[in-house]
């Protein structure tokens, strides 16, 4: 593995933003519950680690434990500015958007660049832009 995976705690909802991320970034998921790994430090049906991999975009997450925080992006963006070509990155920005707040709509900006800012509806933040073909 290389570069930074961001890791999520979620307020018992890994279990559908797990799969939101994967229908958004393809790559493979992998979803296990308190009960599969034997740990009583959080609800047995919900998840204790997931992970999405083999994709461009690698995410992993759990449902928060009773006494931990979930989400929560004050200050932060995951930003994903020239990871793919301008036609992903623009459907990138509009699947995550569904359901969430678009904060800034993706849009060229003065010095030619295109970005934009949303936060999804599990309440992650993602700066998203490309520099257009030439």
């Amino acid at each position: 593995m290389t570069g930074l995976v961001p890791y999520i705690l979620f307020p018992g909802t890994a279990a559908e933003a797990l799969p939101f991320y994967q229908s958004v970034f393809g790559g493979e998921i992998a979803l296990f519950t308190y009960e599969q790994f034997e740990r009583t430090d959080g609800p047995g049906d919900q998840i204790a680690h997931g992970m999405l991999t083999g994709g461009p975009v690698a995410i992993s997450g759990a449902d928060a434990g009773a006494d931990d925080d979930a989400v929560t992006m004050n200050g932060m963006f995951f930003s994903l500015l020239g990871t793919a070509d301008a036609d992903t990155l623009t459907r990138w920005f509009a699947q995550l958007g569904e359901g969430g707040r678009i904060i800034d709509p993706l849009q060229k900006r003065p010095w030619g660049d295109h970005d934009g800012t949303l936060s999804d509806r599990y309440g992650v933040r993602w700066l998203i832009g490309f520099h257009p073909e030439d």
